[in-house]
């Protein structure tokens, strides 16, 4: 199975790439369409800010090759933002994958939330062995609002989108390769859909 990490400099790649390693698989990375095209699987990661992630995937072209993908993708933190329509960070238009924009929080809740929080109404092969209320590790200071392509969601301050599903897309706002055993079992099944 050809597994690629996109990488285009906006990116928490090497824990991705071990995380992958430590379930027995090898991932590539890569910012080369042809290369992301042939991959049985894609993980999207994002660690950084909307806007200029969003400059990096257009100078790579990547900005109209990933919504067009057929494999199974997998956004990670702002890789899953970045797959919404829109993003109130930097004032960013997305890749309009995901029926959504993005929101910060600003429910008297400290700015970034940092830490575990637990995962409920799983709805979603994702979650496969994943039961109800388990934790999972986030660092984020933006969110989605719970929409039909909810699959997963969290409190703070506000109930939220943790994971996001349409057709084969994937995003997880929760760092998956962060989440201990739970985690691992999630990445475990984006990698066996």
């Amino acid at each position: 199975m050809k597994i690629v990490i996109i990488n285009y400099g906006a990116g928490n790649i090497q824990s991705i790439k071990f995380a992958i390693q430590r379930l027995g698989y090898e991932a590539v990375l890569s910012n080369d369409p042809e290369e992301i095209q042939q991959a049985d699987k894609v993980i999207f990661p994002g660690v950084g800010e909307a806007s200029s992630a969003m400059q990096k995937l257009k100078e790579s072209g990547l900005d109209t090759l990933v919504p067009k993908l057929k494999q199974p993708v997998l956004g990670i933190c702002l890789g899953m933002q970045l797959m919404c329509n829109y993003t109130e960070e930097g004032d960013t238009r997305g890749l309009a994958i995901f029926d959504t924009n993005v929101l910060r929080f600003n429910h008297g809740v400290k700015v970034p939330q940092i830490g575990w929080n637990q995962i409920e109404e799983l709805k979603s092969p994702l979650f496969k062995d994943v039961t109800e209320k388990e934790y999972i590790y986030l660092v984020h200071s933006y969110y989605a609002p719970i929409t039909e392509e909810t699959v997963a969601q969290s409190t703070y301050g506000i109930a939220y989108s943790t994971a996001l599903q349409k057709n084969n897309f994937y995003g997880t706002q929760f760092h998956p390769e962060k989440s201990s055993d739970v985690g691992e079992q999630i990445l475990k099944n984006f990698l066996e859909l």
